[in-house]
């Protein structure tokens, strides 16, 4: 157990980490292991997108993450998913206001200090 108060820190947050890193493998794995016991297309995305959160979070190598994705790709060949395209949803319209819009202040310039001075008179009369 460590004695020095940043080790204490460092520890539990460690801790926090990995349990978190846990928890983001748990739900990759389990959609993976779902999609091959009953392959369709919707397991597929699932899995695929679990395993691009896990790149994400960096609890996965981009290399692993490519490597599973392709084995995905070969079971889903083999047990012959039809793969289709889906459409993105339409993001709706933005509503204009029907309230008339609000007026910006006028903008008031800071008046500037003279940099022109006088220069003083050393000549005395």
């Amino acid at each position: 157990m460590p004695i020095i108060k940043s080790a204490v820190k460092k520890m539990k947050q460690d801790q926090r980490r990995y349990a978190r890193n846990l928890q983001t493998k748990r739900t990759m794995r389990t959609a993976i292991k779902s999609f091959e016991t009953k392959p369709s297309f919707d397991a597929l995305r699932e899995a695929q997108s679990k395993i691009d959160t896990a790149v994400k979070k960096n609890v996965l190598s981009g290399a692993a993450a490519a490597r599973r994705m392709s084995h995905l790709s070969s079971v889903a060949k083999k047990a012959g998913v039809k793969i289709v395209a889906v459409k993105k949803a339409a993001t709706p319209a933005i509503a204009k206001p029907t309230t008339k819009p609000t007026t910006k202040k006028p903008v008031v310039k800071k008046a500037t200090a003279k940099t022109t001075t006088k220069p003083k008179s050393t000549a005395k009369k």
